[in-house]
């Protein structure tokens, strides 16, 4: 972390293409062990899975109904469980949020 602080305080300008490798090869190597040690279990809920989603894309309620082709008291009713999930809201969140199918028809 210091060699990467040393060559990140120099400022990207001033780094030579070997320096630029380096400084990107340490960069990965970071995120790599960060990652091993700093895992985030994936939500359990089908809700939860939409909220995560919607922080992913950096969605507000509004804009996902938008994308997912719903009202917003649709897209309301189901993420606070008053109504549940049909067909077209598990069909939207798998081609527009990336859902996996099989987390969906797990968790309806």
């Amino acid at each position: 972390m210091d060699e990467i602080l040393t060559l990140m305080n120099k400022g990207e300008g001033k780094l030579s293409k070997i320096q630029m490798y380096k400084l990107r090869a340490l960069a990965a190597e970071a995120r790599a062990y960060e990652k091993s040690l700093y895992t985030i279990d994936p939500p359990s809920t089908l809700e939860g899975m939409i909220e995560l989603k919607m922080f992913e894309k950096r969605l507000k309620q509004k804009e996902l109904a938008k994308l997912m082709g719903l009202s917003e008291p649709k897209l309301s009713q189901i993420l606070t469980g008053k109504r549940s999930p049909d067909v077209a809201f598990l069909k939207a969140a798998h081609q527009k949020l990336g859902i996996d199918a099989s987390f969906l028809l797990n968790h309806v």
